[in-house]
């Protein structure tokens, strides 16, 4: 079974075309995060992501000890 990487839930990510083009962007034009409409809504989904790693962390652990 994966493990899945939550942490990162409200960065963007960029692709390769977009990272070589931020090398060109003066202005900081192309900076983009995965924002959410409040910031109530933010902390929500950011608090889940971080209980989705740790529930990961718990079962992986659980399946290790138990092999």
């Amino acid at each position: 079974m994966g493990r899945y990487s939550y942490s990162d839930i409200l960065f963007a990510q960029p692709s390769l075309v977009s990272g070589m083009c931020r090398v060109l962007d003066i202005g900081s034009t192309f900076t983009a995060y995965n924002d959410r409409p409040t910031e109530q809504q933010a902390d929500i989904t950011a608090i889940k992501s971080d209980w989705m790693t740790v529930g990961g962390d718990l079962r992986h652990t659980v399946e290790e000890f138990f092999r």
